[in-house]
């Protein structure tokens, strides 16, 4: 219990950044749903599903690696400092490179041949928040949570404050035919959309520009061995981490590309649009992954060496899936009210995949947590087999269904790709380091709360007054019902 008491305080430390941000950038959510249409829309996620990709090549696994060689002991930390950020330097330079040559021809590609520039604004995006991705690693091993935190903040308040200038008020102030000073210095309507991604490109320089005095006064040394070392370690988690981007992200790609011969661009984008803002939707649980994603990494190789450490990663599986649960219940109860963070109702035509993409997002907060026995055993090789296989599920099912029943063939296959690869790395984890994780609690508490949910959807209440009594009611109970399994169990596990 010491153990999870510590893990839950980093989560909070570590998370809150990145819970209130993420939030922050939630409200981003209804301001583009208001101005901008599906089609629009569909650009913006489209373009982010293609970053997504772009951040995990460009880091390529050194920043679980900086984590593993900086806790051994025959590691000298600042050389694995200097030599990793070295080497992010080096890549991204090349790809800065490459990414602005070749700008014209990469947007045509993507059937953008008009904007160039958003290639080389993504380009600097993901290759400077890839640098930045370690000397953030070092303010978390450090401990230094205030500088993290307010480094993370200064990213996120610059970008929603130039998104609500932008998008917010220069588009609808121009679009009703008013000018002053403001729209008429900074703001251009052939930009558009792109302002979007003009807030994270400036938010991404102040970013990198507060991290910068950790990365210039570190001492130079580059140790060739020890970065073939980490590659190796690195490289597998590369793999794992792009395959878990194509479970992530391709959805989004592959429904374009795939309905464009049938429906045009405007229209596949249009789609694009709709499944990404009521993917949304399912963000609330994501950020509470993030959340532990921080914390639980560096606390995973800590408590490595504890007595009793298997106990203790048992015991915060069930309490991850307990949170989880709730969160999936509490959205679902009230998706009435959350839909109206996509402010236009054309929009609302996805919310029945709102569902699948939560209980699929569980699925892959608990393949993070199973990850612990390979990252500890060095076995990130199996990291690598189990998201390749789950990508090539995510793939097959979103050729299959995509053209029978559109984005909603997308949100299954989401769901079936997270799921088998909680049942893979389970089986292999139980032969390379056993844990003994409670799963009638997990599975149990998971099942509660979607029969919960399916009981309030099959009543179907009208009267909103009465509606939202019986669900605060039921949520109540799900809480009350949990605490007294929980409260005689303190000591053991179920």
């Amino acid at each position: 219990m010491k153990a999870l008491k510590q893990l839950a305080g980093q989560t909070a430390i570590y998370g809150l950044p990145s819970i209130v941000g993420r939030l922050l950038n939630y409200l981003l959510v209804p301001l583009h749903t208001s101005v901008f249409l599906p089609e629009k829309f569909g650009v913006i996620t489209e373009m982010y599903a293609y970053v997504a990709f772009l951040v995990v090549i460009l880091t390529y696994g050194m920043e679980t690696a900086y984590f593993r060689f900086q806790s051994k002991e025959e590691n000298k930390e600042k050389s694995v400092f200097s030599t990793v950020l070295i080497s992010l330097f080096i890549s991204t330079s090349v790809f800065w490179a490459v990414s602005t040559y070749f700008s014209g021809s990469i947007s045509s590609a993507i059937n953008y041949p008009d904007n160039s520039e958003y290639v080389v604004w993504f380009a600097f995006i993901v290759g400077m928040d890839a640098i930045a991705s370690v000397p953030l690693a070092r303010l978390r091993i450090e401990g230094k949570a205030i500088r993290f935190a307010a480094v993370n903040f200064a990213n996120i308040l610059v970008n929603i404050g130039l998104n609500y200038f932008w998008v917010g008020y220069c588009i609808p102030e121009f679009e009703a035919g008013n000018s002053n000073f403001l729209i008429d210095t900074f703001y251009s309507p052939e930009i558009g959309v792109g302002y979007v991604f003009l807030a994270n490109l400036v938010a991404s320089a102040t970013k990198f520009a507060l991290l910068s005095p950790i990365m210039i006064r570190f001492k130079f040394h580059f140790d060739w061995k020890l970065l073939k070392r980490m590659l190796v370690y690195g490289s597998p988690l590369l793999i794992s981490s792009i395959a878990i981007i194509v479970n992530e992200s391709a959805d989004k790609i592959l429904l374009k590309w795939m309905l464009v011969g049938d429906l045009g661009v405007i229209e596949s984008t249009r789609q694009v649009g709709i499944y990404g803002a009521c993917y949304k939707l399912s963000i609330i649980i994501s950020l509470f992954i993030q959340a532990f994603r921080y914390a639980a990494e560096p606390f995973f190789f800590n408590q490595e060496k504890e007595k009793g450490a298997k106990d203790s990663y048992a015991r915060i599986m069930k309490y991850f899936v307990i949170v989880c649960s709730f969160i999936f219940l509490s959205v679902m109860l009230y998706i009435d009210i959350l839909k109206y963070f996509l402010a236009d109702e054309s929009y609302w035509a996805g919310l029945h995949i709102v569902p699948i993409l939560l209980f699929a997002n569980i699925f892959l907060g608990i393949f993070y947590n199973l990850s612990v026995w390979y990252k500890l055993t060095s076995l990130t090789k199996y990291g690598a087999y189990i998201a390749s296989f789950g990508a090539l599920i995510t793939i097959v099912l979103n050729l299959v269904l995509i053209p029978i029943i559109g984005f909603v063939g997308s949100a299954w296959a989401t769901l079936i790709c997270y799921f088998s690869m909680v049942v893979i790395s389970y089986i292999l984890g139980q032969k390379h380091y056993p844990i003994n994780y409670p799963l009638k609690s997990v599975f149990g508490y998971l099942i509660f709360a979607f029969l919960c949910y399916l009981s309030l959807d099959y009543l179907a209440i009208n009267d909103a007054l009465l509606k939202y009594a019986i669900h605060t009611t039921v949520l109540l109970l799900f809480i009350l019902v949990i605490y007294a399994l929980e409260k005689p169990k303190k000591a053991i596990i179920s």
